[in-house]
Order: structure tokens, then sequence, then C-alpha cells
């Protein structure tokens, strides 16, 4: 990676904080991480997630560039998680869309998404379309409940709380000094002078908004169950006009459920109507959710930038921000992590240019590479 040892301090101790501390400890520099909360992640947006890896299914909601971070994903992750020395909860068994006879005109939308995506990028898997008998072989939990569906092979997901604890504990195996309970601000850093870290990365989501004012919080909301009933295979997503939902299935019969994202960064606990829709509509894709019992109803905000997609910037000299992951937190990752590492490494990134993502080292006044 990196030609010369240096030293870094990471704002934030949220997916990326901590991905970038793993790999620039890894790759022999000396790391120091400050996060505002405590090493359960629970002031970051990634513990309150479902980390599906789902390119093709988040074409329906998102620019090509994401979708290309979210291919790049896939490949990626197995080789992240390999190299942590404790199991994360890994799947890559595709990704069903299923629905009920009324929302059949949205379910042809999305079809024609997916396929338009597809002629695209044709590295994607294309869609495959399901009949009742496709249904029942692909999920048999499913079995004449759905006369239709869509299977989206390839897609994956992971088990975002496993990954932030297999995380952290590699940052204390690695000697990263990580400073909980302990927020910071790049104010309170010179990086490259004596007795600063040479460079400074803000990866703090919505903690960083008195320097990047264009972000936003945008809420979303996930209700945790364990239903023994219930075995689906894969995330399964149901088609709706208002409200599409996912259900993510992790190990011992838990899955994460959401759907919810309000324009607001109110963190607040979710509400009663959130709550009896999410429940309602994985009821209505599997009656073994009614014994299902609720393990956690968690609320939080993903940092957004005005067009919802990420960006990298730098501020000053050996200062980067990276922010703006939005709803694709898991999905995109690897990604930036991908990218600033080239940016750190030379002065620019061939990859991001393939991503489409925003990189402004404009504001800075000497060469951003590593000497």
């Amino acid at each position: 990676m990196i030609a010369h040892p240096s030293s870094f301090a990471i704002l934030g101790a949220g997916l990326m904080g901590r991905l970038l501390a793993v790999s620039l400890a890894r790759a022999g520099h000396a790391v120091a991480v400050y996060e505002a909360q405590d090493a359960s992640g629970q002031g970051s947006a990634a513990r309150v997630a479902a980390a599906m890896l789902a390119p093709l299914a988040e074409s329906a909601v998102t620019e090509p560039g994401v979708v290309r971070m979210g291919l790049h994903a896939l490949t990626r992750w197995p080789q992240l998680l390999a190299d942590l020395q404790a199991p994360v909860f890994f799947q890559q068994n595709g990704t069903l869309v299923v629905w009920h006879r009324q929302d059949a005109q949205e379910a042809a939308r999305l079809r024609l998404q997916f396929e338009t995506t597809h002629s695209a990028l044709p590295a994607l898997p294309a869609m495959q379309a399901l009949d009742s008998a496709g249904m029942a072989r692909l999920e048999p939990a499913l079995a004449g409940r759905f006369a239709q569906g869509m299977y989206l092979p390839g897609e994956g997901q992971l088990d975002n709380r496993q990954l932030l604890d297999a995380l952290a504990r590699e940052m204390a195996q690695r000697g990263v000094a990580v400073h909980w309970n302990t927020p910071r601000e790049p104010a309170d850093f010179a990086p490259g002078t004596p007795g600063q870290p040479d460079w400074l990365l803000d990866c703090r989501g919505l903690g960083a908004r008195a320097q990047w004012r264009e972000l936003r919080g945008v809420r979303g909301e996930v209700v945790r169950v364990h239903a023994p009933e219930v075995t689906l295979q894969r995330p399964t997503r149901l088609v709706h006009p208002r409200y599409p939902i996912y259900i993510a299935p992790k190990q011992d019969h838990l899955f994460v459920i959401g759907a919810t994202e309000i324009e607001s960064d109110d963190l607040s606990p979710a509400s009663v109507r959130s709550a009896l829709e999410l429940l309602s509509a994985a009821y209505a894709v599997h009656s073994g959710f009614a014994e299902a019992r609720i393990v956690e109803i968690a609320t939080q905000c993903r940092p957004t930038l005005p067009d919802n997609l990420p960006a990298i910037r730098q501020t000053a000299e050996r200062v980067l921000e990276v922010n703006g992951l939005y709803r694709h937190g898991f999905m995109i990752a690897p990604a930036l992590l991908d990218v600033v590492l080239e940016l750190l490494q030379t002065g620019q990134s061939p990859l991001a240019s393939a991503f489409d993502l925003a990189v402004d080292l404009h504001s800075a006044t000497s060469a951003l590479s590593l000497p």
C-alpha cells in the first residue's frame, strides 16, 4: 500500500473509521482513533442497519456510480472479512423480491429498472423472473404465498454488529490507539507539525456537520426479531408503493426488518405507526413472524449530502473528510476505503473516476500523496 510509515488521527469509529484504521495499521502506520461514543458503535449509523450488499436491488433508488461501488463490494467484502481474526456472518445467496397482486404495476416498474441496469452494467448477474413453482424451489418457506417473484443472484449481506465488534478487536490487536468517549474536532489537530499526526481523516458522519454544512440526517428505523418459525434463506424485499420493506435473515433466526426513510435528524424512539407498518408487512410475507419475539426497535440518522451520494474532500493540507454514505454504507464502504487508500498513496484515484465519486482536492495547497 503506502510506501513510508506515517501517523494518522482518525475522527469517528463508525464503519469507515474502523475500516481505515485497520487497513492503515496493517500497513505499518501509527493510527489513533477518536470516537465520541463507546466501542459498541451506539452513535453510528452502521449499528442500525441491515448491512445488505444489493447493488441491483438498490439501482431502483440510486445512481449508477453507487451500483458500481456495490458490485465492487461483492468482491471486496469476502477479502476484508477473511483478514479479520473474529468470524463475521456473511452470506451471498442473492436477494428475493416479492409482491402482492395489487402491487404488480410497481413490480413491473422495478423489473424494467433491473433490466435497464443490467444492460448498462452486464457484470451484474441478471434478474431472474420466478413463477410460483420457481419461488417454492428457491425459497421453500414462501411456497404458496406468492404467485410471482424476482431473484437477484449474487447479492449478499453481512452482520453489521459482528463486523463492528470484529473491527474493534482488530484495531486493538494491531496496536491502534483508540480513544473511546473522546469527541474531537479537526481544529484540535495540526497535521504535519511537530508532535502532531502526519494526517487527519474525518469519518464522523453527522458529527461533522459543523464543518460540512450540507450534511443532513435521514432517519431510519429497524426492528430486530427472533423468529424460530421462519426459515428465509436470503434477504427478501416486499414491493409496496409507500413503504417497501426488507427482511434480512441473520444467524440463529434473527431477522432485521426495515423500510422507513424519513427526512429528519430526530433520534427519538420509533413511532407506533412505523413499528406497525414494519411488523405487519413482515407478517404479510410470512405468518411465522406472528410468534416472533421483538428483540429491539432501533432508530438512527444516516449522514446524507444534498445529492444523496458519498463524497471525499480535502479541506486543508493533510486533512481528508469522508462522508455522505446515506443508506448504502455497507454496500459502498469498501469502494470508499480503496479510493482513500489510492489517494493517500498517489494523490489521485482511478477508482473514484470509475465510481463517479466526488473527490474534491482543490482546497488544499499541497500534494496529497505521502512522501
